[in-house]
């Protein structure tokens, strides 16, 4: 019954030609999955025939041939790349660090460490938090939504990001003793999962995008390993090779293009497909992978990228994921000599230049929509909000100054992607980037205002996955304010999808956000049932906006509470004044009747907000700012870090302040506490409500008003 009410929930999103065409993929995904639900799997005199092996002892010799175009994880570039590496500061240590933990079974999952016993096959099936262990049943028939657990942990344990850790340890590791323990590290981890996760049963099956990114890393590990004496041994190799034939036949029976509206998922799927056909492309059935993948690689790159580069998921974090699979994806068509066409390297270009627009000083993005730490590059482990390093790393794949900042180095993930040629071409490039003032993206309906000090990022437009919303949250006209590189007022994440609906849904809401709820009422409906479920409702959309030497401007609205028994329209307008060093939030209520109105802002963890009396220098130069009320309360809110104030808050004389507690989630899994400053009051529509926050050094004297 949930499946046939979000069925229907979602129809009203998708127009006749898009309805029409989602019952024509799932017919064919159901003949797919019955095809390969009755096929055998690949024998070892298959997999020898295919790949044009004498017999086993040449297995190796064949499957490693030397191509033309060398792949990045092609161990005959190990020992340039790691000549490379030596000239980033850190990065053969960082290498060797993750090997290390990979060869000590000691596993990094959602900012906890794990350490998996040898031999523990059950720890494929379990999730290690709650304990909870998935049955090995087909996948098709498991239970996945069980209170208390997520599956996502098995998950992440299964994609095998590890094994790549183990081939940077083997590439970088002088000591031949350690490099033997690598390889042998690599197997033994592969032997077992193989012998805990029989095809298509349990939980390491259910989800084809892990399914597909599990063999993405393994095809790619086996390069990294390839002169290793255990891996080129006839029975690893063929079980290994088996296990891709396996796992890309079950991907391509179990692509996730029946979903009302493909996402991140199917790129995934893509993007193992054609990875797995571009370094072994001799395996039965890898043609075909490599030319379904590249033509949807080149279909779903216009479908799910606005062409002003911003992800349609409605989610920066998710977006940081699309970039990663967008480019793999990319550099294995390079090695598979396909071509992806200009547009699409365009676009990718387009997307790393949206995330230079909203980085912050450190790398550091706001923190819009659904936030799962998801990537696709196991290479060097990052925070969930770290996304700068994919702009150095733009410049050295497209070989762009725009991108070239001065003072940012080379990610580590450019050396081994682009090997020393990147870093050449990054040296070779002339500081010229600038990041913009002024960024809007009425499609991705996120938009940057940027000052001397401080970035404000906004969020405006459509829900994302063309109006499903499954990474949205009710967030619109809710900002995030980034002072000096650090966050000041932020979104508080996600925390979890399914261990716990209660906080799903909890920091999905307006309530959970920077930004006004009306009479304790939602922007939009959220379904409790459906956590990647958030039909528009609210219609935000951008204004305008406005660029002066030292005042930049912006305007947008929601239609959320139209719905209200005494409707509302909300415009909010922003003033980010450089001189002043203020920024000013004022929401205009158009309507009529008495409402009751909360405008939150949620603390980054570690400042504290404290409510004390006003000065009239405060007042004084609130009102300077443009655009800001020119009438304020009796109190102030000053915001401190550590022993630093960093702002303080002033509000229009209708609203009581005070300060509560609230969570704050830096990335999947994670969750903290932190305090959020609280306006509210009874207003009578038509009004205007605000605040100021004045942040520069120069005047936060504290002196009580007299």
């Amino acid at each position: 019954m949930g499946t046939l009410r979000r069925y229907f929930e979602v129809a009203g999103q998708l127009s006749p030609g898009e309805l029409a065409a989602l019952a024509a993929r799932r017919a064919y995904r159901s003949a797919r999955q019955s095809l390969h639900t009755n096929s055998a799997g690949v024998s070892p005199e298959r997999l020898l025939q295919a790949l044009g092996a004498a017999g086993p002892h040449a297995l190796a010799e064949v499957a490693f041939a030397r191509r033309s175009v060398l792949a990045w994880c092609d161990v005959a570039r190990r020992a340039d790349t790691v000549e490379a590496l030596a000239l980033l500061p850190g990065a053969c240590v960082r290498a060797l660090a993750r090997a290390d933990a990979a060869l000590a079974r000691r596993v990094r999952l959602f900012g906890r460490e794990y350490a998996i016993a040898v031999g523990d096959l059950d720890a494929w099936h379990r999730d290690p938090l709650s304990g909870h262990l998935y049955p090995r049943v087909p996948a098709r028939a498991l239970r996945l939504r069980v209170p208390g657990s997520d599956p996502k942990l098995p998950w992440a344990l299964g994609r095998l990001d590890f094994v790549v850790a183990l081939g940077q340890g083997y590439w970088v590791a002088r000591d031949e003793r350690l490099r033997e323990a690598y390889a042998e590290g690599f197997c033994a981890w592969v032997h077992e999962f193989l012998d805990a996760c029989p095809v298509g049963e349990g939980v390491q099956w259910a989800c084809p995008m892990d399914v597909a990114l599990r063999a993405a890393n393994l095809a790619q590990a086996l390069w990294m390993f390839s002169d290793a004496a255990c891996v080129r041994a006839p029975a690893f190799l063929t079980r290994a090779l088996q296990a891709l034939v396996h796992h890309c036949a079950y991907v391509e029976a179990h692509l996730e293009d029946a979903w009302s509206v493909p996402n991140n998922h199917l790129v995934s799927n893509y993007v193992g497909l054609l990875t797995v056909a571009a370094l072994f492309p001799r395996l039965p059935g890898a043609r075909g992978w490599g030319a379904l993948a590249a033509r949807g690689l080149r279909e779903q790159m216009q479908r799910q990228v606005h062409p002003d580069g911003v992800s349609f998921e409605g989610s920066l974090p998710y977006h940081r994921l699309s970039v990663e699979l967008f480019t793999l994806g990319l550099l294995a068509a390079r090695a598979a000599g396909r071509l992806l066409g200009l547009g699409y390297t365009l676009r990718l270009r387009r997307m790393v230049r949206a995330v230079q627009a909203w980085c912050g000083a450190g790398g550091r993005a706001p923190q819009l929509g659904d936030n799962d730490s998801g990537r696709a590059w196991p290479l060097q482990e990052r925070e969930s909000l770290d996304h700068g390093y994919l702009v150095p790393f733009g410049a050295a794949l497209f070989r762009s100054q725009r991108l070239r900042e001065a003072g940012v180095p080379l990610p580590d993930e450019a050396v081994w992607l682009l090997g020393a040629g990147g870093l050449q071409d990054f040296s070779r490039l002339r500081q010229r980037a600038r990041r913009p003032r002024v960024f809007r993206s009425r499609a991705g309906g996120v938009h940057v205002l940027r000052g001397q000090e401080a970035l404000v990022c906004v969020s405006a437009g459509a829900v994302g996955q063309r109006g499903t919303g499954g990474h949205s949250h009710n967030d619109q006209l809710s900002f995030e304010l980034h002072l000096r590189g650090l966050p000041l007022l932020v979104d508080p994440g996600t925390g979890t999808y399914t261990r716990d609906l209660r906080l799903r849904h909890a920091l999905r809401s307006t309530a959970a956000h920077n930004t006004l709820e009306v009479d304790g009422q939602e922007q939009a409906p959220l379904n409790p049932e459906q956590p990647f479920l958030l039909p528009e409702g609210a219609h935000g959309r951008l204004l305008h906006v406005s660029e002066g030497d030292t005042v930049l401007r912006l305007a947008a609205s929601h239609e959320g509470y139209l719905r209200l028994q005494r409707p509302l329209q909300v415009e909010r307008h922003f003033t980010l004044d450089s001189l002043q060093g203020a920024l000013s939030v004022v929401d205009a209520l158009q309507g009529e009747g008495s409402h009751a109105v909360a405008s939150r802002f949620h603390l980054a963890p570690g400042l504290r907000a404290q409510v004390r009396q006003a000065t009239w220098a405060e007042y004084s130069r609130a009102c300077d700012v443009p655009g800001a009320p020119q009438g304020y309360g009796p109190d102030a809110v000053e915001l401190w870090r550590e022993r630093r104030l960093e702002a303080v808050m002033l509000f229009t004389p209708e609203l009581t302040v005070g300060v509560e507690a609230g969570l704050y989630s830096a990335g999947y899994g994670e969750l903290g506490n932190a305090q959020v400053v609280v306006a509210r009051g009874h207003l009578r529509a038509p009004v205007q409500l605000g605040a100021v926050l004045l942040f520069s050094a120069t005047s936060l004297a504290r002196r009580s008003m007299p």
